[in-house]
C-alpha cells in the first residue's frame, strides 16, 4: 500500500499536501481501493470557505457514494476539472493526477492535527 511520507492524512482517508498556506486534497490509495471503480466526483464548493469536517463534495463509485470532508479549514480555490471527464484518474493516480481540490488554508496549524504516514498506516492496518 502506497502511503507517501510527505503527506498528512485523515481518519476519513483524505490526504493533504501542504504548499505554504495552501494545500492540495485527495483521497488515499486505500480509500480508492475500498470504493472500487470511481465513476463521478462532485464538488460544488469552489470559492466557499469551509470548516474542518465540513462536506466539500461527494465521490461516487460503482458500489457506493461517499462524502468528502475538509481536513483543514479554508477556501476551496480550485477543483480538478480533469475529474469531470476522467474520474477514474483517482483510481489510477490518487496522489498525483487524481487530486480533487486545492485550498487556501485559514489556519495552517490545523495540519498538525492530521495523521502522519505511520499513524495512517496503523489506522488502516487496524
Amino acid at each position: 500500500m502506497n502511503i507517501p511520507a510527505e503527506l498528512k492524512y485523515t481518519k476519513d482517508h483524505e490526504w493533504v499536501r501542504v504548499e505554504g498556506n495552501k494545500c492540495v486534497i485527495g483521497i488515499t490509495e486505500f480509500a480508492q481501493k475500498e470504493l472500487g471503480d470511481i465513476v463521478f466526483v462532485e464538488v460544488e464548493t469552489v470559492d466557499e470557505t469551509l470548516d474542518v469536517s465540513d462536506t466539500f463534495g461527494t465521490i461516487e463509485a460503482v458500489k457506493t457514494v461517499s462524502d468528502l470532508f475538509m481536513p483543514v479549514s479554508g477556501t476551496i480555490t480550485e477543483y480538478n476539472e480533469a475529474l469531470s471527464d476522467t474520474p477514474e484518474m483517482i483510481n489510477k493516480d490518487p496522489y498525483g493526477e487524481g487530486w480533487i481540490v486545492k485550498v487556501d488554508m485559514t489556519n495552517v496549524d490545523e495540519v498538525n492535527d492530521l495523521l502522519d504516514a505511520s499513524a495512517y498506516k496503523a489506522l488502516i492496518e487496524g
